[in-house]
């Protein structure tokens, strides 16, 4: 317990866990009282697996009628929003859904996201950006496929907007699921580069999260319900259990995808992450990827991986304490916090090698002369910029990202 702290905790209304718990979905939503809704994925789990008709089947017996969405895409823009949005609307033929359900990755979830605040009105999408302005979206109920986005916690929807080839984000905490149903054997047939991606994201979540600014430091800007509002030992809490499984698991579920104890804890190690990172916020690491998926369109999870060793290197001084308790997690410890603490980031890099993930920019595709576009691009995601615990963060992003170029950590032998 920190006195200081101001603690503003808010995660989803029902979390289920647990293999197979999907097929006790609609027993609960017949339960619930929920009769009409949608449910938004993509044409892979649509026409490949069996898991889209076993629910409407299911839930039709229970007297739930589903109209089933399939054209969800990896980051989806404000159009493809706006387009479902007038094709539901014109299936649904004037009738309300009281329900949204989203089963994917974390495009497929927020795209639902967005959904559950457009398809009542048939409003664009645009006009819910930032603030929603009070609107009350449509439950949702969110059922992750993979281990690693934490979108099934989370308070946004980060829709691309094409116009200007940038991210928009809808953020409230009426926006959290209803209910998240994380089943571990969603993810059992994901591939390799999937599962090394989308666990690096969640190892990203918990170890940033776990590193912002505190509570009684974030910048609420007179919210009473901040979507994000810092770190605190309860979300250090998740945020620490879910590194603990990352180190156990996250490499065997890439190596042996056939593993379902390695699956089942990298499942855990995700939405733990989601519970520390949907309320304490992010900072340097995903406002730095965001500008390198800008420039070379590669994966979230890659974009991140390729920054986090240089990011947790600036944080050495102002986070020793903290970078020494991982490096005991990790088996790294010495008699010197300080030592400790540099050997965080070598360890890590190391960790994203073995998941076959380039570690410098160079390598990653980066060209030297647009380093200073990148700079400013990560730094004008001023809300993660603001929440990166160093005294100036302007210039600690320029030698994080020149460090980055290099290959360069402090704690190299």
């Amino acid at each position: 317990m920190r006195t200081e702290d101001l603690i503003h905790f808010c995660a989803p209304g029902r979390l289920i866990i647990g293999n197979g718990s999907r097929h006790q979905l609609p027993q609960l939503l017949a339960r619930l009282g929920y009769r009409s809704g949608v449910l938004v994925t993509d044409a892979f789990f649509a026409e490949k697996t069996p898991w889209v008709k076993e629910y409407t089947e299911a839930a039709e017996r229970l007297g739930i009628s589903t109209i089933v969405y399939a054209g969800g895409l990896p980051d989806p823009t404000t159009g493809l929003c706006d387009e479902a949005t007038a094709v539901l609307r014109d299936q649904l033929a004037g009738k309300q859904p009281d329900h949204v359900i989203a089963l994917g990755g974390g495009s497929n979830i927020d795209l639902a996201k967005a959904l559950t605040l457009t398809l009542p009105q048939g409003r664009p999408i645009a006009e819910f950006a930032g603030d929603i302005g009070g609107c009350r979206p449509l439950p949702l109920i969110a059922l992750p496929t993979t281990s690693g986005t934490g979108s099934e916690a989370t308070p946004g929807a980060i829709l691309l907007d094409p116009a200007n080839a940038t991210k928009i984000a809808v953020m409230d905490n009426a926006l959290r699921p209803q209910i998240a149903l994380i089943d571990p054997e969603f993810t059992y047939t994901c591939p390799p580069r999937v599962t090394a991606d989308a666990g690096i994201d969640a190892f990203t979540h918990a170890i940033e999260s776990f590193l912002t600014l505190d509570s009684a430091l974030f910048e609420r800007a007179g919210n009473p319900d901040p979507g994000y509002s810092g770190r605190s030992p309860l979300t250090m809490l998740f945020a620490r259990e879910s590194m603990r499984l990352c180190f156990a698991w996250m490499e065997r579920a890439y190596q042996q995808g056939d593993d379902t104890e390695a699956r089942v804890g990298m499942a855990y190690a995700s939405i733990y992450a989601a519970l520390s990172y949907g309320t304490a916020g992010l900072n340097a690491g995903h406002g730095i990827a965001y500008a390198v998926a800008g420039q070379t369109h590669k994966s979230h999870g890659s974009t991140n991986a390729v920054m986090l060793p240089y990011v947790l290197d600036a944080l050495c001084e102002t986070r020793q304490s903290e970078l020494a308790e991982i490096a005991q997690m990790m088996g790294l410890a010495t008699a010197c916090p300080e030592e400790s603490a540099r050997r965080v980031p070598v360890a890590v890099r190391a960790m994203i090698e073995r998941l076959d993930i380039p570690s410098d920019l160079k390598a990653f595709g980066i060209e030297e002369g647009t380093l200073d576009d990148l700079i400013a691009d990560a730094l004008a995601v001023t809300r993660l910029a603001k929440a990166f615990p160093v005294a100036d963060a302007t210039l600690a992003y320029r030698q994080i990202v020149l460090n980055a170029w290099d290959g360069h950590l402090s704690g190299q032998p």
